[in-house]
C-alpha cells in the first residue's frame, strides 16, 4: 500500500490533463446512465479496497464540518458544541469549519476512526465517486484521485467504460 500511496500524487499529476479534458467532455455530453455506471464502478472498487489499509484521506486532508456534524460529534464526545469547535476546529478561507490539523485527530494508530459512527458527512461520502450527478463534482474528483487510490482506479475504469 505504501508504494501505491507514494506513487499516487505523481500518477494523478501525470493523468491530470487527460482527466480534466475527459471531465470537460463529460459535462458537455453527460451519458444518461452516468449515475448507474458510477455506482457500479464505486461498488466494485470498494469490494477490493480496504480503507483501513490506507486512510490517506484522514492523513492528508481534513473534512469540512457542518453544523449538524458539530452537534453530532460534540454530543458523542460529551462536549458542548462550542467546546468541540475550540478544541478541534478552525475556520478556513471559505468560512467553513475544518480540523485545526492533519492527520485527523480522530485517526488511531491502526487507521481506524475513533468517531466512526458519528463521523462528518464529508468523511462518510468520501471519495464521492457514487454521488448522483457526478458530472457536477469533477473538480473535486480531480483533487481526490491524488489522495485516494480507489478514486484513482474508479476514474481510470470510468474512462474505459464510458469513452467520450
Amino acid at each position: 500500500m505504501n508504494t501505491i500511496l507514494n506513487n499516487l500524487p505523481k500518477e494523478a499529476k501525470d493523468k491530470h490533463i487527460e482527466n480534466k479534458k475527459y471531465f470537460d467532455k463529460l459535462k458537455k455530453k453527460t451519458p444518461k446512465n452516468l449515475d448507474y455506471v458510477m455506482q457500479d464502478l464505486h461498488d466494485a472498487e470498494f469490494k477490493r479496497t480496504d480503507c483501513l489499509k490506507c486512510a490517506n484521506c484522514c492523513k492528508t486532508t481534513g473534512p469540512l464540518f457542518t453544523d449538524a456534524d458539530i452537534e453530532r460529534v460534540s454530543k458523542y464526545l460529551r462536549q458542548k458544541p462550542q467546546q468541540f469547535i475550540e478544541q478541534y476546529l478552525q475556520i478556513d478561507e471559505d468560512r467553513d469549519y475544518v480540523l485545526q490539523s492533519v492527520p485527523c485527530t480522530f485517526l488511531d494508530n491502526e487507521n481506524a476512526c475513533m468517531i466512526y459512527d458519528v463521523r462528518p458527512k464529508a468523511c462518510r461520502e468520501f471519495p464521492h465517486t457514487d454521488r448522483k450527478k457526478f458530472q457536477q463534482i469533477t473538480d473535486l474528483t480531480l483533487k481526490n484521485v491524488a489522495i485516494c487510490p480507489a478514486a484513482y482506479n474508479i476514474v481510470e475504469e470510468m474512462k474505459k467504460k464510458l469513452p467520450l
